[in-house]
């Protein structure tokens, strides 16, 4: 239909001459899979918590500001402040401990942060 488009199949020699390997066959094993996923899982959950917390930062403000001298409400609203602040540290502190962890054990910080799994031939 069209002469100037010609196909080009993996199981041949590329256009080069050099043969074309299988970018797929251990994607699974090198980045990717269940390991990435759950690292991602991790990571996405952590920048929830961080939204969160900053959402409970601007409604303790607001119940601040309209307390209105109520000392119940003023209370209510430092204790959202407070919890808000223990979260985020025991999230900054997860962090480190893991980084922690893993820089004692393994010799590198990021190793289980960011984990890596090797395939065959590698």
């Amino acid at each position: 239909m069209w002469p100037f488009i010609t196909k080009i199949y993996a199981q041949g020699s590329s256009i080069i001459g050099a043969p074309i390997k299988n970018p797929t066959k251990y994607a699974s094993l090198t980045g990717g899979g269940l390991t990435s996923f759950v690292t991602n899982i991790i990571k996405f959950a952590f920048v929830i918590a961080g939204v969160v917390a900053l959402f409970n930062f601007i409604i303790a403000g607001y119940q601040y500001m309209n307390a209105g001298g109520d000392s119940k409400q003023l209370n209510a609203a430092w204790a959202r402040i407070w919890q808000s602040l223990v979260g985020l540290v025991i999230l900054a502190a997860a962090f480190a401990l893991i980084s922690l962890a893993s820089l004692i054990m393994f010799g590198d910080a990021s190793f289980i942060l960011n984990p890596k799994i090797y395939g065959p031939g590698e």
